[in-house]
């Protein structure tokens, strides 16, 4: 179980160095995304990196993994709060959600987001 969180905290933390390749390493060729900014869904390292640069020209997002669970038979479901900013700075969303992940032989196939259903962590 060990390994699929550490896949994790390694995509979140290169997502927020905006290093794409070193994320898109981590998912099956014909990688299953959502498209949250736009709707439907993208497939493929190519439609995930368009839809990055795209987005990343427009908005500054921040994802940090809070809790993690792994469960070997099923997806990996993560707790996650976002923060996205436009690129003055200025926060456009503080929230939490929760991202679902299909992992097979150690490359992301899916990732679905769902509302947050539990109680968000407070801050110290």
């Amino acid at each position: 179980m060990q390994p699929n969180q550490d896949l994790i905290t390694a995509i979140y933390a290169a997502f927020n160095r905006r290093e794409i390749e070193a994320v898109l390493a981590a998912m099956h060729p014909d990688v299953d995304w959502p498209n949250a900014m736009e709707g439907g869904r993208l497939c493929g390292h190519s439609q995930v990196r368009d839809y990055w640069k795209r987005q990343w020209g427009m908005m500054d997002p921040r994802v940090e993994p809070i809790r993690v669970e792994v469960d070997k038979t099923g997806p990996t479901i993560v707790d996650v709060h976002q923060i996205v900013r436009d690129l003055s700075g200025n926060v456009l969303l503080d929230q939490m959600v929760q991202h679902v992940y299909f992992i097979k032989d150690g490359l992301i196939e899916r990732m679905d987001i769902r509302p947050f259903a539990g109680t968000a962590p407070r801050e110290t």
